[in-house]
């Protein structure tokens, strides 16, 4: 990749160009918000970068007009959108079990594969860089990533059976991984619910405090008659029983991390599956927002089957992440489309503040880039949506066939200099940050 070489001052220009695009209505309307989101951002270079998914498609100039390994079917398929090492984690899927896999999809969209896939090395470039790895061990990690992916879509493009290519389990995860599954195993719906919610006249309701805010009675209605589109959107398997969505109580929320900041969002408790109290569910209902990878695809029928960006990033999640949530569904409130999610008491994500073997990076590694090529292959076809009607991993598995040797020096490439690039923006944003040159703020 070949950013043109700007000086600081122009680089700068360029990056508030970028954020105007992308957080300009939302940080007009919140700026307190954004001086969280920011401070957050400040704190290092990969933060910074898992914060400006806006500024990476901006530089990925050249991958527009086409690339190596891209053609009709691999420019559009899947993707995550925010491919980077932290948006990996555990979750519980639609059959009760525990599965570590790629998570949050805020920002998926339909796409090139490879988009993903340089996300993801430029952020081991930066999380390398700050574990003081050298750039031949950098690079070796990016090749350990891209040989994973290639072995792993050739077997599923070739029909490798799904105990030859299982998910991430308590039964077949290692290290880390498995880490993060014990960790989710341990945890309970109880704990979760101790920790937002109390016990009054012997009925559960949202504790006060903690970022909680009451809502008035207009607002409660909106919010109740959007839960009500809500459960139209889901499968009929979600069901367990008609009170399971019996609502109990409703707050208010607002964003301040990386990527809600500025956005309102509610949670509302439900009844669950059973009386007892212990299995109370609190689902959240959020604004979703333009995904920075669609302002850089010009194909309209991706724009056009998309009811709203709550439509868009629950039919991306499903389609993306086999056996998704069973209370993922989208709404519209005050115009504005809604993703609607379980606020998950089994999620841990991946935490790579203890990884530091080189070793047990590399295993890790090669475990995302297996999880990511299942992700690129479930997203297809087979997923129930029409949108990209052919198979992916056949698609993506005959242009890797076409050149194996360029496609780990590809990616190698390009994590080094994007990593540097992230790291010298990273810089010149704290610059602008620090002495008042953010608009707005």
């Amino acid at each position: 990749m070949s950013v043109p070489q700007l000086s600081d001052e122009q680089r700068g220009e360029e990056i508030l160009a970028v954020f105007d695009t992308a957080f300009g209505r939302l940080l007009a309307a919140d700026p307190a918000a954004f001086r969280v989101k920011f401070r957050k951002m400040a704190a290092s270079a990969f933060a910074f970068y898992r914060g400006t998914a806006c500024l990476f498609y901006r530089d990925l100039e050249t991958d527009r007009r086409g690339g190596p390994y891209l053609d009709d079917r691999t420019s559009r398929v899947w993707i995550h959108g925010d491919l980077h090492a932290e948006n990996f984690g555990t979750y519980m899927d639609s059959n009760g079990r525990l599965v570590f896999n790629v998570n949050d999809f805020d920002e998926a969209y339909v796409g090139p594969f490879t988009w993903d896939l340089k996300r993801f090395s430029a952020s081991i470039a930066l999380i390398g860089h700050a574990k003081a790895l050298s750039d031949e061990q950098i690079a070796e990690l990016v090749t350990i990533y891209a040989a994973a992916y290639r072995e792993r879509i050739h077997a599923l493009a070739t029909g490798a059976k799904s105990d030859e290519v299982p998910p991430f389990t308590l039964d077949t995860a290692e290290g880390p991984l498995l880490g993060a599954l014990r960790a989710a195993r341990s945890l309970t719906r109880f704990e979760l619910l101790e920790s937002m919610t109390e016990i009054r006249d012997f009925e559960r309701r949202f504790a006060p405090g903690g970022g909680s805010i009451e809502l008035d009675a207009a607002t409660r209605y909106k919010v109740l008659a959007a839960f009500d589109g809500y459960l139209e959107t889901l499968p009929d398997s979600s069901l367990a029983r008609p009170d399971s969505y019996r609502v109990k109580d409703v707050v208010g929320r607002r964003g301040i991390g990386i990527g809600s900041a500025g956005l309102p969002s509610y949670n509302i408790l439900l009844e669950g599956h059973s009386d007892a109290l212990e299995n109370d569910v609190v689902i959240y209902i959020k604004q979703a927002q333009t995904p920075a990878v669609s302002r850089h695809i010009t194909d309209q029928a991706v724009a056009g089957y998309f009811q709203h960006e709550g439509h868009r990033t629950v039919i991306s999640q499903r389609a993306l992440q086999a056996h998704a949530d069973p209370w993922l569904g989208w709404t519209e409130l005050d115009g504005s489309g809604q993703l609607v999610a379980e606020v998950s008491p089994y999620a841990v994500d991946l935490d790579w503040s203890d990884i530091d073997d080189p070793e047990e990076i590399a295993q890790v590694v090669a475990d995302l880039g297996r999880a990511t090529a299942a992700m690129h292959a479930a997203a297809d076809d087979t997923s129930g949506e029409s949108l990209v009607p052919f198979s992916t991993e056949r698609a993506i598995d005959a242009a890797l066939a076409a050149d194996e040797e360029g496609f780990a020096p590809l990616l190698v490439d390009f994590a080094h200099s994007y990593g540097a690039r992230a790291r010298a923006d990273h810089q010149i944003f704290v610059d602008l940050f620090r002495n008042g040159r953010i608009p707005g703020l």
